[in-house]
């Protein structure tokens, strides 16, 4: 039962990772440093950073029945240095595989909801926007409650998330947000997770209503994923679709290449973004990794092309 919970939390993002230095039978930690080195080109300029990206520590807890965890980070996009909980919720489960967590935490719907050190590219294929729904580094946690089941072949969640913090504010009432996820590892090597995301803006006459479907399958030493997101609203939120596919290929114990292509709409009418991605991937220690990602960003808008290319060190522990 407790793999079975485990595998659950992986799939819906309320953990993330199941490997950790075990402080005593209550307590692990897991966490990575992040830095990258990146240059731009396109034509209103370039652009070159260098430095840390993202530094993660994250604290699990089990005791009897009831898990909890608790990441800290400094995914500051202020420039300002500081730390944040990035999630910070606890899960009771039952013995006939239900579970309810509840606190902060992350969307269980996409293909690139990892942070930086569960990735093969340093790039995410949509970029920083509403379609990586589960990116919790660019589209923040969200605080709710969710129930879930998980059986042997699948798992299901059902979150009810309080954007706002309030439920009725001077008599106002603020709408709730809901996501469903399915998880289905029925067949060898393939995972399969579907889900629905509704955002009601509170006080306003706005909705986004996301559906997304995503699937891995292992063929010997190459994994192949593929993704489609629908994202339908009103206003600067009109219907949208995205798409991606990826191959992570291992040429050797240590070295791996992915290639990606994806495409999405952007909120202008008839304005696509289309990016190809190749990022070779080696495992300096078991502990160290490095990605050099060129990347082809091609823009339906003129003079919005750009190439990028960077490298990543991600540190784990």
């Amino acid at each position: 039962m407790k793999n079975k919970i485990m595998a659950m939390l992986v799939a819906f993002g309320l953990v993330g990772s199941v490997s950790a230095i075990e402080v005593n039978e209550n307590l692990s930690i897991n966490g990575f440093i992040d830095g990258s080195i990146s240059k731009t080109d396109q034509t209103a300029g370039d652009e070159a950073n260098w430095g840390l990206d993202e530094i993660e520590v994250d604290f699990l807890f089990n005791v009897g029945s009831v898990s909890g965890a608790v990441h800290v980070d400094t995914n500051d996009a202020a420039g300002t240095g500081g730390l944040d909980i990035e999630q910070a919720h606890f899960t009771y489960t039952l013995d006939n595989g239900v579970s309810l967590t509840f606190g902060r935490y992350g969307s269980a719907l996409g293909l690139e909801r990892e942070d930086p050190a569960g990735l093969s590219t340093y790039s995410r294929a949509y970029g920083d926007n509403a379609f990586n729904l589960g990116d919790i580094d660019g589209q923040g946690g969200v605080e709710g409650l969710t129930i879930a089941y998980a059986a042997e072949a699948w798992s299901l969640a059902v979150s009810i998330e309080n954007p706002d913090g309030t439920i009725r504010d001077g008599g106002t009432k603020n709408d709730l947000d809901f996501e469903v996820s399915l998880s289905y590892t029925g067949i060898e090597n393939l995972n399969v997770g579907v889900g629905y995301f509704a955002q009601n803006e509170s006080n306003s006459s706005t909705e986004v209503d996301i559906f997304n479907l995503h699937a891995t399958y292992q063929v010997g030493k190459a994994s192949v994923g593929a993704e489609y997101t629908e994202l339908q609203g009103s206003g600067s939120t009109a219907d949208r679709d995205a798409y991606t596919v990826i191959v992570d290929y291992d040429v050797s114990d240590k070295l791996g290449v992915a290639v990606r292509w994806s495409t999405y709409e952007t909120t202008t009418a008839g304005v696509d973004v289309d990016q190809i991605t190749i990022a070779p991937n080696y495992a300096i220690t078991d502990s160290l990794g490095a990605i050099l990602e060129y990347s082809d960003i091609s823009h339906d808008t003129a003079g919005s092309d750009s190439d990028v290319i960077a490298l990543e060190l991600t540190y784990t522990f």
